[in-house]
């Protein structure tokens, strides 16, 4: 088959490419590398702007008088000049109906030329858009990444990128794209929860993790018990990482000189990566039911993973074992549970072990690249 993924925010479809090329098939990923992350694809479209010193700080102005976004009209013309090359494709896929973070009206005119050119399209249910931001915004969940936002009228500002999905012209993104889709496959119960009643919803399809590329290191503990968590600037609120700061820093009182805690900030995936090679323990979001694919790539390598494994999670895959360790939103969980594992090592590196073979046998990437195939295959006779 030849497949069109448009998109990329995690490493979901660069994943999936792997597996479907392993599976013998063709595959051209279309994204913008998601900002400072530099994920890689076959065709990127971001803006060059940045990167030209004048032209940046005139469009820069122009944004902080007007609010007029030049860079992602750069993104928009970028897409119009490879329409060409998109077309003739047995299956596209979009990522997220907010694909590559243009402005709604644009999305959705490029979009209709790739449909047109390409007639079998499905939706990643990866990420906010309107239908799960709405589900949570009506408190349908026991917490959400909308919680901080509810709880704290300071941070307006930080709330901007999640609820501009209430806003009209995303809302008229969103029922352009689901009309034309012929499914929505969340990828992680954060998704799949709220779909579950959407009458495009498909059975969720797990993240998929390359196992032959992220290689399994034993777990070696000697004295000091190494910790990771990666700050990420643009969702600070969201990941709950104001409340595993505050943690962090009693952990680091409480276990003086045998903790040694690494931070690292708004990274490339690449440079991610390298950082918590070192690490026993890897902190990844709080606000969730289901691991990211943050989370899920730590567990592949073998580290010990606080985040979200909620009892929807252990149900879904019918687990005995533990392979990630579940934490609230909330400072004492988190140095709770923290703690059980500095004074139990023996723990983390049972939990490691459980991790690789989760992944092993959940989400490996050409399993997972076969599901898709299969799926894409039922809804296209």
């Amino acid at each position: 088959m030849k497949i069109l993924l448009l998109g990329e925010y995690s490493r979901l479809h660069n994943s999936l490419k792997e597996g479907l090329e392993l599976l013998g098939h063709q595959v051209l990923l279309v994204g913008t590398g998601d900002s400072f992350k530099q994920l890689p694809s076959d065709i990127n479209v971001s803006s060059k702007i940045r990167k030209r010193f004048f032209q940046n700080k005139w469009w820069q102005l122009v944004y902080h008088i007007s609010g007029y976004n030049h860079y992602k009209k750069d993104v928009y013309r970028n897409l119009l000049k490879i329409l060409p090359q998109l077309t003739g494709y047995d299956v596209v896929q979009l990522i997220n109906e907010d694909a590559f973070g243009i402005y709604p009206d644009d999305e959705i005119a490029f979009y209709q030329k790739v449909f047109d050119q390409n007639q079998k399209v499905f939706l990643s249910a990866c990420g906010e858009d309107t239908y799960i931001i709405k589900y949570y915004d009506a408190g349908k969940m026991r917490y959400s990444i909308l919680d901080p936002f509810k709880k704290r009228s300071g941070l307006k500002n930080e709330s901007g990128y999640s609820y501009k999905y209430l806003q009209p012209a995303y809302q008229k993104l969103h029922d352009f794209v689901v009309e034309k889709v012929l499914g929505i496959i969340p990828s992680d119960l954060d998704y799949a929860i709220p779909y579950r009643s959407h009458p495009k919803a498909l059975p969720m399809i797990p993240n998929p993790v390359n196992v032959d590329k992220i290689k399994f290191n034993p777990l070696k503990i000697n004295y000091k018990i190494n910790i990771f968590f990666g700050i990420n600037r643009l969702s600070f609120y969201k990941k709950g990482s104001d409340i595993i700061l505050e943690a962090l820093e009693n952990i680091k009182q409480k276990y003086t000189g045998k903790v040694h805690i690494i931070l690292a900030e708004n990274l490339s995936y690449d440079e991610y990566i390298q950082q918590y090679d070192a690490a026993h323990i890897f902190i990844d979001q709080l606000y969730s039911y289901d691991q990211g694919f943050n989370a899920l790539e730590a567990m592949a390598k073998g580290k010990c993973v606080l985040t979200g494994a909620e009892k929807e999670f252990f149900e879904y895959y019918h687990l005995d074992d533990v392979p990630a360790v579940n934490v609230l939103p909330d400072k004492d969980d988190v140095v709770k549970k923290l703690s059980e594992l500095i004074e139990n090592p023996d723990r983390i590196q049972k939990i490691s072990q459980n991790a690789r073979r989760f992944i092993e046998t959940h989400h490996h990437y050409k399993v997972i690249a076969q599901k898709y195939i299969d799926t894409w295959l039922k809804l296209m006779k």
